[in-house]
């Protein structure tokens, strides 16, 4: 239920917010709620990932992407992230997630979203993402380049990204431990 009503806070806060492009730095606030916390008094690892969501969705939206692939049918999926983690949220401490595209390549889109406090990188993480087709499908690369106007040149998948992906098809096939 915290997240629905931090989706609804998002909605509402962000109709008076600046508009962005989809190639900026979405930076959303927030602050730690005591449900956000584990037995440590921290947030826990898992509300990370979930607050994730929506600083890439305040992207989509701030950027009219959302809005672009609702008309198409498509959405969004995270096909893999990884995430390190610096120093501890604390209760009821205000932060913010930056979130913003970093690359592209055949198959996918890589964002990173750093989460920082007073300009201090608590935790950061890199997420692949893949767009499929309600209809069934997933959406190619080719179809989101012609629907954003083009990617810019800039978009460079950094080789241990490669090197990650690579690695996670190759546990995918699941016969390695």
């Amino acid at each position: 239920m915290n997240l629905y009503l931090r989706l609804l806070q998002l909605k509402l806060r962000n109709r008076t917010k600046d508009r962005i492009t989809l190639w900026d730095t979405a930076v959303t606030q927030f602050r730690v709620l005591p449900n956000d916390c584990d037995i440590f008094r921290h947030m826990t690892n898992s509300r990370y990932l979930a607050v994730m969501d929506l600083g890439r969705l305040d992207l989509l939206g701030r950027s009219g992407f959302w809005d672009q692939l609702q008309a198409k049918g498509w959405y969004p999926v995270v096909a893999g992230q990884t995430i390190n983690y610096r120093r501890s949220l604390k209760p009821l401490q205000k932060y913010e997630v930056r979130s913003r595209v970093v690359g592209v390549d055949d198959r996918w889109i890589y964002a990173e979203q750093t989460f920082t406090s007073k300009d201090e990188v608590y935790a950061r993480a890199f997420i692949r993402i893949r767009f499929l087709k309600k209809e069934g499908g997933s959406v190619s690369v080719e179809e989101l380049d012609n629907l954003v106007g083009g990617f810019p040149d800039d978009l460079v998948v950094p080789e241990w990204i490669k090197d990650w992906t690579s690695g996670s098809r190759d546990d995918a096939k699941m016969g390695n431990s």
